[in-house]
């Protein structure tokens, strides 16, 4: 049996700053995860985040981990790698199963930092190979540098699938379109225009009927939907693609939390069940905390501060650790104030209403500041200086703290709509470089009497050289004219983001905000679809035991009323997955069918091991502990 005063199980970007937390405050710290070097999704965003610069705003995900690494040894966390925490016992031990060994644990404080697992969507042939959920994508790509695909559908426009589709693109990857059954975008504007001005549309209202193959994706029909999500006749489109990335949302991983007994509630705005826990994110079990998306979906900067405030309040528990009550105060305060901000803009809506239904309570009373829509400024008369097309007020201000002359202004809230001050721009366009959402431009309408020069974010490969010509593309991706190249800026302070100017005609400089070197290549959209008519209940749920939407359905009919009768006649859940694909769908099948709200159904029981162990390794622990 290993004693450690303070377990956290999961290496993301909430379990790590819980760790450094606690460690500074001179707990003995453990942190285990499942995978072989920590950062959970962090080591594949390449992306940049929005926050401050607590929230290591400008910073791409990559490097947050690699720096939250060296803060762990530099505290003296000790770490455990490729160990999946298997179970959470009634007395307080918890197992963690590595390759070689089964080890039992018993901490005085335990830190479920487990985050969350993708929802999957079901369609007819949605179990061909080349159906990836965002995350693997996303694996594949930035951990293995390996292509999915050469021509992708991405399904869901919220911030993963938004992002992702970029990074496809960066990749070399031709993303068809990105489809997304609300009316809405659900993701950051600035990732939505990113997207638009490489010429990859969002189709709203939209949903995928059904995929063909043989034996991969060779195509799917997307179709429009209606006020109800119900498809509208005749409006099937067909696309030519071999891969289909789902983005469409998250649940919380809360399995180990329902093993160990804490009080669990289903909260639809936290993206399901989570353990009730207090404002110090203390579950109804005394000795276990949670943060990050095991607590709640949220973005990576709000799980960084959640494991920052579990951190704290873990460390000061323990008898022996002690810490001054004015310095406690002054640091809860300061997360605190971090985490409003992070939660006050419009994205943060659902966090607050979430925890607030968690506790019984209603939203506070403080609104969330709405900024009416932008409009685009037009193009000045004079001069040469930086432009801001940030079109939604999101937590977000790197712009302001890099800016050396104080041009843009954000305000005390990050969530403000940043302004800047012409007559205090030099255009040094080292703002350009560090904006996230690459929503800042610099313009020099003194080129010449009849051209401007449209300096432009750029973050592909290959970059262009001096005196090339190219398409310029405008805000939805649409060629505008003919552009040269001017300059081309990289510099290692720069970050991996390049700055590229390119000359047009005076009346596109209001236009052009992107540019391609290669033209679209040709019959793209071509498809040839089987015209064979595909049945849902045909459709795979259960993908690790192959089973059925009909063979479900049933089940149901015949009586079956949880998730666990269910499994126990289908064996659905039992795979390799442990029900993470199937699970939310049956559950949402029950209650269509039944007709009762899915928060009356639980998940299927919680018995350890959670996850599917090596016989041998069992068996070689018996063997070693009888001798």
């Amino acid at each position: 049996m290993k004693e450690v005063e303070f377990l956290v199980i999961g290496g993301g970007p909430a379990g790590m700053c819980a760790a450094i937390e606690a460690a500074g405050r001179g707990a003995k710290v453990l942190i285990v995860d499942d995978k072989h070097k920590l950062g959970g999704q962090l080591v594949k965003q390449t992306h940049s985040f929005f926050g401050s610069r607590e929230h290591y705003a400008g910073v791409r995900g990559i490097d947050i981990a690699d720096t939250l690494i060296e803060a762990l040894d530099e505290n003296g966390v000790e770490v455990l790698t490729g160990a999946t925490a298997t179970a959470i016992y009634d007395d307080g031990t918890v197992t963690v199963a590595t390759d070689d060994e089964w080890i039992k644990i018993r901490p005085q404080r335990i830190v479920a930092a487990t985050g969350a697992f993708e929802n999957a969507l079901p369609f007819p042939n949605g179990d061909l190979p080349g159906v990836y959920g965002a995350g693997a994508v996303q694996t594949l790509m930035n951990v293995d540098g390996v292509k999915p695909g050469k021509r992708v559908l991405m399904v869901g426009a919220g911030n993963i699938g938004l992002i992702v589709a970029y990074q496809l693109r960066q990749a070399g990857i031709d993303v068809a379109a990105i489809v997304e059954a609300t009316g809405r975008v659900g993701g950051y504007y600035v990732h939505a225009s990113k997207v638009r001005r490489m010429g990859i549309p969002i189709l709203l209202n939209h949903t995928v009927k059904h995929v063909w193959g043989e034996k991969e994706v060779e195509g799917a029909v997307v179709v429009k939907l209606d006020e109800k999500f119900q498809t509208i006749p005749g409006t099937a489109r067909e696309f030519a693609v071999d891969t289909i990335c789902l983005a469409v949302g998250l649940t919380p991983l809360s399995e180990l939390l329902w093993n160990a007994g804490c009080e669990m509630r289903y909260v639809a705005e936290l993206g399901g069940y989570v353990a009730v826990h207090d404002e110090n994110l203390r579950t109804s079990r005394e000795d276990i905390f949670v943060a990050g998306d095991a607590s709640g979906i949220e973005e990576a900067s709000s799980a960084m501060i959640e494991g920052r405030i579990v951190g704290l309040n873990a460390a000061r528990s323990l008898s022996r650790i002690k810490i001054e009550e004015a310095d406690y105060e002054e640091r809860m305060a300061y997360l605190r104030e971090q985490l409003r901000q992070l939660r006050r803009g419009p994205f943060g809506e659902m966090a607050r209403t979430g925890k607030a239904i968690l506790a019984g309570d209603t939203p506070g009373e403080e609104p969330p500041i709405e900024v009416p829509p932008v409009e685009f400024e037009p193009l000045f008369d004079k001069g040469c200086r930086v432009v801001i097309e940030c079109e939604q007020n999101i937590p977000c201000n790197p712009c302001e703290d890099i800016c050396p002359r104080g041009a843009i202004t954000v305000g005390g809230d990050i969530v403000n709509y940043p302004k800047i001050d012409p007559e205090k721009c030099n255009a040094c366009g080292l703002c350009l470089t560090c904006c996230p959402g690459l929503a800042l431009f610099m313009i020099d309408v003194d080129y010449s009497d009849t051209q401007v020069e449209i300096s432009l974010p750029y973050e592909l490969l290959p970059l262009p050289e001096k005196g090339m010509e190219v398409d310029a593309m405008d805000r939805e991706g649409g060629v505008v004219c003919r552009a040269k190249v001017s300059r081309v800026m990289s510099s290692p302070k720069f970050d991996r983001t390049s700055i590229v100017s390119l000359v047009v005609d005076r009346e596109y400089g209001e236009r052009v905000r992107h540019f391609r070197i290669d033209a679209e290549p040709d019959g793209a959209t071509a498809a040839k679809s089987p015209q064979a008519e595909y049945d849902d209940g045909d459709t795979v749920i259960c993908v690790c035991e192959d089973i059925t939407r009909r063979q479900i359905e049933e089940v149901i009919d015949a009586g079956a009323e949880s998730f666990d009768e269910i499994k126990r006649q289908l064996r659905t859940g039992m795979g390799p997955c442990q029900g993470k694909t199937c699970q939310r769908l049956i559950i949402r099948m029950l209650a269509d069918k039944l007709g009762r709200p899915v928060e009356s159904f639980a998940p299927q029981t919680a018995r350890g091991p959670m996850k599917p162990l090596n016989l041998d390794l069992l068996s070689r622990v018996e063997r070693e502990e009888k001798r």
